[in-house]
């Protein structure tokens, strides 16, 4: 009796139309992956709890975070990405010097350039382009990192010595983002600034005094904790990511390079719809 069903069954499902079974197969797909999206969300938010907990009374359970292993990666994160920061930073700020002024001539107002520029750079882009070369740079070496020590089972290791995984390897990475992401930022505000301060000088004959006077008379300190706190935002959003993908490996090295990449593509996603979003909060 059971096999006729079966086979009934079988037959049934065989003979609905391809786009019926295309359709399921969708829905199905679409389904499994947001049930995968929200258990890595929660997997996420668990994380960030536990290293804030960590953080906070580590101490007072005699198990602190190393503030020798903060320093290790703030050196890494932070200190080491400067000359890359500094490059794009001056670039970015002499691009939008070169727009603002070829856009605004046709309107006979270039002289109003720095306005923008000031904006611009405060605003959205010093902590757009920090956060996304942090996410290339450190987030990818992080996801690579723990992966490889999933892979060769180096945290079922420290599980095993009594040692927690997240307090060891997440909480340093959480603090020194969080510290040197908003620091790198305000050194790209200041790079840029100034790379588009030499543009304009050279193209409007505006002194580098003028020029500083128009932009702090254009910018407030409002403007600045507004690019500092996404900055912020962006830090967490970059070590949660990378540390998801790189726990979550699996396959060996191809599996290490796979959540490598999907790391650096999540972040880099999630930076621009957390930017977005930010924006439209804080606008209102």
């Amino acid at each position: 009796m059971v096999w006729p069903m079966v086979w009934r069954m079988a037959t049934e499902q065989d003979s609905r139309p391809a786009a019926t079974v295309a359709l399921v197969d969708a829905m199905e797909n679409l389904g499994r992956a947001a049930v995968g999206g929200v258990k890595e969300f929660g997997y996420a938010a668990t994380l960030f709890s536990e290293s804030v907990y960590w953080l906070v009374l580590g101490r007072r359970w005699r198990q602190p975070v190393r503030m020798s292993s903060v320093v290790a990666e703030m050196m890494q994160i932070g200190i080491r990405a400067l000359p890359i920061v500094t490059v794009l930073s001056a670039t970015i700020g002499i691009m939008l010097a070169i727009q603002g002024i070829h856009t605004l001539r046709l309107f006979g107002a270039e002289s109003r350039v720095t306005l923008g520029i000031a904006l611009s750079i405060t605003r959205e882009f010093a902590p757009l382009i920090t956060g996304i070369l942090v996410a290339g740079r450190s987030g990818s070496a992080l996801a690579a990192r723990l992966g490889t020590m999933n892979i060769n089972q180096e945290i079922d290791a420290l599980r095993v010595m009594g040692i927690n995984p997240v307090r060891f390897l997440v909480a340093p990475s959480l603090l020194a983002m969080m510290v040197m992401v908003p620091l790198l930022t305000f050194w790209a505000d200041l790079i840029g600034l100034l790379g588009a301060g030499v543009y304009v000088g050279i193209d409007l004959g505006m002194s580098l005094g003028a020029y500083a006077d128009e932009v702090l008379n254009a910018t407030s300190v409002g403007d600045l904790t507004h690019g500092l706190g996404k900055s912020v935002i962006f830090a967490a959003l970059i070590t949660l990511v990378a540390t998801v993908n790189g726990a979550s490996v699996s396959g060996g090295a191809e599996g290490v390079g796979r959540a490598t990449t999907r790391s650096v593509v999540q972040a880099i996603a999630g930076i621009l719809i957390t930017d977005m979003l930010f924006v439209f909060i804080v606008t209102r």
